[in-house]
């Protein structure tokens, strides 16, 4: 989408609208509570199709939700990059996962909508950002709490850990694996915005937990279908072998 191609028409100050259209809860309605595409259309003029690329980013800069134009390597676009990245990452899980019918595509895809509200977070520095901008993209308590009881849940349904598992366990599991690392480099590119003050510390929080949530899941997974889970063989034993990870 426009939205994330970085100096776009939209760039990142048109991310707000945009990401609320891609999840049902965010869908705008008209002015008689109708969807948008139930809304009539005028059989006198062919719908207009908006161009893709406007070429205000060619010289390597892009706009943030404030409207400060930043470098495209900026700190800030390398977070929201990642944050994207990781979203596609689930989206191919979801593809696997569905095909399953593992009831975990349902969080996945809860996720991935409460991804685009940690992107509008990043995309809005505090440095050059407004009260009403920092109050329009303030990223919540509740979906880390969320997912901390999703992480018991599945917690619950495992044996103790006494040894690395490595990431294996079929399609799905490694896939979910897989987005668990992009989570970790997504947080990684949170945290020092976090420490200069640029975005809210939930943001990092929520990125923290989730590795969590893909991590049971994915040791789930293979236990409930009978797929083998690889252990390492190797003398060294993890110190959190209960999967905690830094949680």
């Amino acid at each position: 989408m426009a939205v994330w191609v970085f100096g776009g028409r939209l760039g990142l100050r048109g991310h707000l609208g945009v990401c609320r259209l891609l999840c049902s809860r965010f869908q705008s309605r008209g002015p008689r509570g109708e969807e948008d595409g139930d809304r009539p259309q005028s059989s006198s003029k062919a719908p207009k199709i908006p161009k893709i690329y406007t070429k205000t980013g060619d010289k390597g800069f892009s706009s943030t939700f404030t409207g400060e134009r930043r470098p495209k390597d900026d700190q800030v676009f390398e977070a929201v990059g990642t944050t994207d990245e990781l979203s596609s990452a689930i989206g191919f899980a979801m593809e696997l996962i569905t095909e399953k019918g593992h009831t975990f595509a349902e969080e996945l895809q809860k996720i991935q909508c409460t991804l685009q509200d940690v992107g509008s977070a990043l995309a809005t520095p505090r440095s050059s950002a407004r009260e009403a901008h920092l109050k329009r993209t303030a990223f919540k308590e509740e979906p880390i709490m969320e997912l901390e009881q999703w992480i018991d849940k599945y917690s619950s349904q495992l044996p103790p850990l006494t040894a690395f598992i490595l990431p294996s366990g079929g399609k799905s599991s490694s896939a979910l694996h897989f987005c668990r690392a992009v989570c970790r480099r997504a947080e990684r590119r949170v945290v020092p915005l976090v420490q200069m003050g640029e975005t809210d510390a939930n943001v990092a929080k929520f990125l923290n937990r989730f590795p969590g949530v893909t991590k049971n899941a994915a040791y789930s997974h293979p236990r409930n279908t009978g797929l083998r889970r690889a252990v390492t063989a190797s003398a060294v034993r993890s110190s959190t072998p209960d999967g905690r990870e830094g949680l």
